[in-house]
């Protein structure tokens, strides 16, 4: 890790956006004072939460905290070089050691909540270490990006950076704007470190398979085809500049970056991956490498966040699977359509005209229209399962059409710490044939309201969690679990009374969930290939062939993290149930979703330790 004038900045910067931690209430509603020994770990929290600044600048830009002094975290990238690589998992030892160093006595539960949590990510980092390949370490576990390719169709800074750039990186002053160019500098760096991973990786023999390679090297010769000129990357600062009227020709020098360091670098690494070709094949496991096995153990831990063997969590899914089919199949039934499989019909009923949008642009602002409808819709009834006020606004975008081949079919971007943007929900419309209208409402329950978005307005509006919490926020099976717990609720709070056909689109979501423990598990633990998998999602789920193989893909890529869903669901209804029947009448749903939410992001083990203590508690205090 360098040791620079930014890294010397950030080691006492935590002050202002860096709020304390939330503490439990007693039951007349006040909160206790922290201890001494909070105060001092608090202290330790907040260095932790510069280190990781330092390795992570973007999310310093993400939440809005490139500023006063983080400013210099806006012109720098992460580093994607080899060695950066390497000494992750090593920090994250040290950083374990000293973190586990720090004595309990005297901490309130609550820091010990934020102990066990942080101790959580950076022992997941430290056992990393082994697996010295691909994108394996803290920050790609907590992006949910962790896999055993460096370059990907849905991942690699050619995939990311421009997005990152155009929709987070403000540009609003002229030193705004040559930081947006010091970066552009540190992605063709950064396409460069990611080539020479692969090469080495390659002799690890860790090749990505054959169709993966073939959609990423149609996406970044797409990419090339542009001019420079007329690249986002340019674009997008040209056109800020001129909003805000800052001047020095700042479009152009974007241009002679992209022009001079950008493509060729990315050219250079389009060349490496077009030279693995012949080295690829089409198995898509992981079991092929060497230490496969430990390796998808790792990436189910990362995935999940438990010790949940592939075995196990592939039977979870077919039993799951069998029982949401047999919701369907009743529900189907009653409105007529009982003829073949559940799959079948559902795959009938996505082609009903009454249900499609047409597949031109005026058919996608249509979509776009019908999402920011049914985020109106739902607000009104939030009180029904939560006590929280949260604004939580959100802005609804297309996945941009450069990335759309390899990007999954929709996904939030969480908002800025400081209020300054909103939530992005992203939905992939490269064909609308892929979003039936039945489909669209629980997708927007998942990742707008009340799922990511109103997830994440918690971090973002509360400022009731400690910095470092809110960068190791990226715990897969709670933050997915909760989100198809919030489509769950949707259903509860009446979203579907009046929308039998949604409520279907409801239980084929749900279902696809539990598909996908089956198909990951079968990909990476029991030597399925790309196709077998794609034929069982397609069967049972009753939804496209380009969806599912556009879903697969995915699975190939970043193996395990599709499982951490319906594991995460399952275990929130459990610790519900378990809730439930045992405080009786004192038990409140919107209590325990705002406990849920309070708690914050965490390993489901964790959860289960928080929810035993509040229903000890007789379900009355507050986090």
């Amino acid at each position: 890790m360098k040791l620079d004038r930014r890294h010397l900045l950030l080691s006492g910067a935590a002050a202002g956006l860096l709020a304390a931690a939330p503490k439990s209430r007693d039951s007349a509603g006040e909160a206790p004072a922290e201890t001494p020994a909070d105060k001092a770990f608090a202290a330790h929290l907040d260095m932790l939460a510069g280190s990781l600044l330092t390795l992570w600048p973007e999310a310093a830009t993400s939440y809005g905290l490139d500023k006063g002094a983080r400013a210099g975290l806006m012109f720098e990238l992460s580093d994607a070089s080899p060695s950066a690589h390497r000494q992750q998992a090593t920090f994250c030892a040290d950083q374990l050691k000293s973190l586990t160093a720090f004595p309990d006595t005297g901490l309130s539960p609550r820091a010990k909540l934020h102990k066990q949590t942080v101790a959580y990510a950076l022992q997941l980092g430290a056992e990393a270490r082994p697996f010295d390949f691909g994108a394996n370490t803290l920050g790609d576990a907590m992006n949910e990006n962790a896999g055993p390719y460096v370059v990907s169709q849905q991942s690699g800074s050619y995939s990311s950076a421009p997005d990152f750039l155009d929709t987070q990186h403000r540009v609003e002053t002229a030193d705004d704007a040559d930081a947006y160019l010091a970066r552009l500098h540190d992605l063709a760096r950064n396409l460069a470190g990611e080539t020479e991973r692969m090469i080495a990786d390659a002799g690890k023999g860790v090749v990505p398979p054959d169709f993966i390679l073939a959609n990423t090297i149609g996406q970044q010769q797409a990419m090339l085809k542009v001019s420079p000129a007329q690249s986002r990357l340019a674009l997008s600062l040209a056109r800020r500049t001129a909003q805000h009227r800052i001047g020095g020709a700042y479009g152009e020098r974007a241009q002679n970056i992209v022009e001079s360091e950008v493509y060729p670098a990315l050219a250079r690494q389009l060349d490496a991956l077009k030279a693995l070709q012949p080295h690829s094949g089409q198995e898509a496991g992981v079991w092929r490498f060497s230490d496969g096995e430990p390796y998808y153990a790792w990436l189910l831990k990362a995935g999940t966040t438990t010790s949940l063997t592939a075995d196990q969590i592939h039977q979870m899914g077919l039993e799951q699977n069998r029982a949401i089919e047999a919701r369907m199949d009743g529900l189907l039934k009653s409105h007529g359509l009982a003829k073949g499989s559940v799959g079948a019909r559902m795959a009938a009923l996505g082609k009903d005209p009454r249900f499609l949008f047409p597949d031109t642009d005026a058919g996608r602002a249509q979509i776009l229209s019908y999402l920011n409808q049914l985020i109106a819709s739902v607000r009104p009834r939030l009180s029904r399962a939560f006590d929280l006020k949260l604004k939580a606004p959100i802005l609804v975008k297309r996945v941009p059409v450069e990335i759309q081949d390899g990007a999954g079919q929709g996904y939030m971007n969480f908002g800025s710490l400081d209020g300054s943007r909103p939530s992005i929900y992203y939905i992939n419309l490269k064909t609308t044939s892929n979003w039936p209208k039945f489909s669209l409402p629980t997708l927007t329950f998942h990742e707008g309201i009340p799922g990511h978005a109103w997830q994440g307005a918690y971090l973002t509006e509360t400022g009731r969690l400690p910095l470092v919490r809110v960068l190791l926020s990226g715990f897969n099976a709670y933050v997915e679990g909760y989100a198809l717990y919030a489509e769950q609720l949707a259903d509860e709070i009446g979203m579907y009374d009046h929308d039998w056909a949604g409520r279907l689109g409801y239980l084929q979501a749900q279902q696809f969930r539990a598909v996908r423990l089956v198909v990951d598990t079968g990909l990476h633990a029991k030597r399925w290939s790309r196709e077998q998998a794609i034929k069982w999602a397609m069967d049972a789920t009753g939804r496209t062939r380009d969806a599912m193989t556009s879903e697969i893909d995915r699975y190939c890529a970043s193996p395990g993290q599709a499982c951490g869903y319906k594991v995460g669901h399952t275990e929130i209804n459990r610790l519900r149930d378990k809730a439930r029947a045992t405080l009786g009448s004192a038990y409140d749903l919107r209590k325990f979703d705002d406990l849920l939410l309070e708690t914050g992001p965490v390993p489901l083990t964790v959860l289960d330790d928080v929810v035993d203590s509040w229903i000890g508690d007789g379900g009355r205090h507050e986090l």
